[in-house]
């Protein structure tokens, strides 16, 4: 879902590749990896790195690249369904360091028997990294689909203290 009333956008580079920020007047509205899954395309949004809300979630995010497992406390925007929302809303509960199973996130969203509802909700998410979807694994601890790439999820739960042994490809 492309995200509406963007007020801005800017890319930066990251550790696992660059990114785009967008942000909309009530908070930040996205965070995509270039190519990733779902990406919405180009945006109808000025470039502006100054923006509150970019600059917020770029400081945030260099602090997250250096280790600190603070959570991430930019406003957030992200545009989804009610279900959507709700699985988000889920997954800012996981901390860093820490991970979940899609059950889990289907039922502490409210909808038990919803696992592959969730799953796509999860892999639609407009905040990578902030919203930390990389955190939901399979059933057996598997590190199943990641919208940016198995290799970044594999990544950041290394960088998150998650994961300390290469997983088998």
């Amino acid at each position: 879902m492309t995200p509406r009333h963007l007020i801005a956008q800017a890319r930066f580079d990251s550790p696992l590749g660059p990114i785009t920020l967008a942000a909309s007047a009530q908070g930040l509205a996205g965070l995509w990896f270039d190519a990733q899954a779902y990406h919405p395309g180009k945006l109808d949004a000025p470039l502006d790195t100054e923006q509150p809300f970019i600059t917020q979630a770029h400081e945030e995010l260099e602090r997250y690249w250096q280790g600190s497992r603070q959570p991430f406390a930019v406003r957030l925007d992200p545009q989804g369904t009610p279900f959507q929302q709700a699985v988000w809303r889920t997954l800012l509960d996981i901390p860093a360091g820490h991970t979940s199973t899609y059950a889990s996130v289907a039922a502490r969203a409210g909808s038990p028997r919803a696992v592959r509802a969730a799953g796509a909700a999860i892999g639609r998410n407009p905040l990578s990294i902030i919203v930390p979807c990389h955190r939901v694994l399979g059933r057996d601890g598997s590190l199943t689909g990641y919208a940016g790439g198995l290799q970044r999820k594999q990544a950041l739960l290394r960088l998150e203290g998650a994961l300390s042994t290469p997983a088998a490809a």
